[in-house]
């Protein structure tokens, strides 16, 4: 390896170290939040730790490994009906339904993966955006309606606490889904700073380089998608608890843009990126509807301009600049 590659990676485990010890700061401060946040409070932050796992996925595939899709929303759909069916049809435990549908997710996502590397960019793009279009649709269809509910969609039970946790329903998803993040953040960090993670970032700056240097592109392309998917389905089977409800529009086109805003706003290959993004598409809607519900996209398409202009690497790359100029 020479000397620029050593740099690279070098780099790249010092950003990911930093980014586990913010990522370990908030998780020890969102195990405080549940005791003096209201019911709606402890609803919003889960869904804010929902998004962060889906963004983190789609950072993966985008910012990392530069694949880029518009149809992440529709693994995460995936994931939220197949936890809805396991669950509430097949009486399957709710902590195996999740576990079974990022699977789902993941074989899936690596399944498209591979007829996707014959795409490149815009194409890509394309096929994604496809892929996002056909989902509500393929949901609503009556073959499978007796197991999807069909246009209305399927309620879904939210999990009981066990008996020896002292915690209502609700407190109790909210650190199943912190764990779960946990558990993804650290999962996609140790595969950043290792082999695979060196070879899904030189696949981005350079292809033909990382071909020339023994990379497999085929594959390490085919398991990123795969990995990024199961993360947008973990997000999903963990969003449809929360909401306790699933149903084919709720998972529209404009679900995936979101996402994808989401990774712009946060930070493009950055793993605390997606805890900012998530906090924005969580909150920045309601803010701007309290605003004006007239002018609500106004709002939000302005702020989203502000935001490209002063901020172009992001929240997360605004604060990497700001510790750089402090250590002049």
């Amino acid at each position: 390896m020479g000397a620029a590659s050593r740099g690279l990676v070098s780099r790249y485990t010092q950003i990911s170290n930093i980014n586990i010890v913010f990522a370990s700061l908030v998780a020890l401060s969102a195990c405080v939040l549940p005791s003096i946040l209201s019911d709606y409070w402890i609803f919003q932050c889960t869904m804010v730790m929902v998004y962060s796992i889906a963004l983190l996925g789609l950072n993966l595939l985008t910012g990392y490994n530069g694949q880029i899709s518009l149809g992440h929303g529709a693994f995460y759909a995936i994931g939220a009906y197949a936890t809805a069916i396991l669950a509430e049809r097949m009486g399957v435990p709710y902590v195996v339904a999740i576990i079974f549908s990022a699977g789902i997710c993941l074989v899936v996502g690596y399944l498209f993966g591979l007829p996707a590397l014959r795409l490149e960019g815009l194409y890509l793009a394309l096929a994604t955006f496809a892929l996002a279009l056909a989902v509500p649709q393929l949901l609503r269809y009556k073959g499978i309606e007796d197991w999807t509910g069909g246009s209305g969609g399927l309620l879904v039970t939210k999990p009981a606490p066990p008996t020896w946790v002292n915690l209502d329903s609700d407190r109790w998803l909210y650190f199943v889904t912190l764990g779960f993040l946990i558990i993804a953040f650290l999962a996609v960090r140790n595969l950043l700073i290792g082999p695979m993670g060196r070879a899904i970032v030189a696949i981005r700056d350079n292809p033909l380089a990382a071909e020339a240097l023994g990379v497999d592109a085929a594959r390490t392309k085919s398991v990123t998608f795969g990995i990024s998917a199961c993360l947008a389905g973990l997000a999903g089977s963990l969003g449809a608890l929360a909401v306790q409800y699933v149903a084919p529009d709720t998972f529209s086109l404009s679900l995936s843009l979101t996402f994808l805003i989401g990774i712009v706003v946060g930070g493009l290959a950055s793993i605390s990126g997606a805890i900012f993004g998530a906090i924005f598409v969580e909150f920045l809607p309601d803010i701007a509807d309290q605003l004006s519900k007239s002018a609500s996209a106004a709002i939000y398409g302005a702020v989203l301009i502000a935001i490209a202009y002063s901020m172009p690497t992001g929240v997360a790359g605004a604060l990497a600049g700001l510790r750089r100029w402090r250590r002049k």
